[in-house]
């Protein structure tokens, strides 16, 4: 099998959730909310509305905003890359994977603006051999087709195998296999109820690089 590993980006590589607080904290004081908002707004993205177009739908008559959802989608597109962070050591494991020869790139649902974004304001766009954005290429994961343009972009092929880590049971693990690729879980204890068999499950994207490290040794 050839040393190709794509990950996803949010709560993979990076921690979305923690980020996803401190905008919601920020949209409260904006717009003289209160804490139960903010917590509204928790509750919603977690259990509840995880795309935006529908779940902004639901902020903007729920606290009855006069700017309008799509407004609120934008305003939070282009806040979220400057949130977000991916931790030295995970950028460091990356580049460590490349030196050692895998071939890294990462795989990602959302729109084109907020994705790139994040990838841009955290530097993962300088540490990967390449990406595939569904907001760009028009597919979304699990379509095998957007696997297939993470590898290619990489400079190989799904036909030679690889791993897929990412944290969304259907999306990064059926998807992976679907791919025809090993996968690694990341169980941040969020998603139950989905039918999958990853190859390992972890809780940290940090152990999930260990494991590949390991495999290319």
């Amino acid at each position: 099998m050839q040393r190709l590993a794509l990950f996803d980006l949010d709560n993979t590589l990076i921690d979305l959730d923690t980020a996803f607080l401190l905008w919601a904290e920020e949209f409260a004081e904006e717009h003289r909310l209160s804490r139960k908002a903010v917590d509204y707004l928790v509750k919603l993205d977690r259990n509840g509305l995880p795309h935006r177009e529908p779940f902004f739908s639901k902020v903007h008559e729920r606290f009855k905003l006069s700017a309008s959802a799509a407004d609120l989608w934008a305003a939070y597109r282009r806040r979220m890359p400057h949130l977000v962070e991916c931790r030295p050591e995970v950028m460091a494991a990356l580049a460590g994977l490349r030196t050692s020869g895998w071939r890294v790139g990462i795989v990602t649902n959302g729109t084109a603006d907020n994705q790139l974004g994040k990838l841009q304001r955290t530097g993962l766009i300088d540490v990967v051999d390449g990406y595939a954005l569904s907001g760009i290429e028009g597919i979304r994961k699990p379509d095998v087709g957007l696997f297939e343009i993470a590898a290619n972009r990489c400079g190989t092929s799904l036909a030679d195998g690889g791993w897929m880590v990412g944290d969304h049971p259907v999306a990064d693990i059926n998807g992976g296999h679907a791919a025809g690729l090993n996968t690694i879980w990341i169980d941040r204890g969020t998603r139950p109820g989905y039918e999958h068999s990853p190859d390992h499950v972890v809780t940290d994207v940090m152990c999930a690089t260990d494991i590949l490290r390991d495999i290319g040794e």
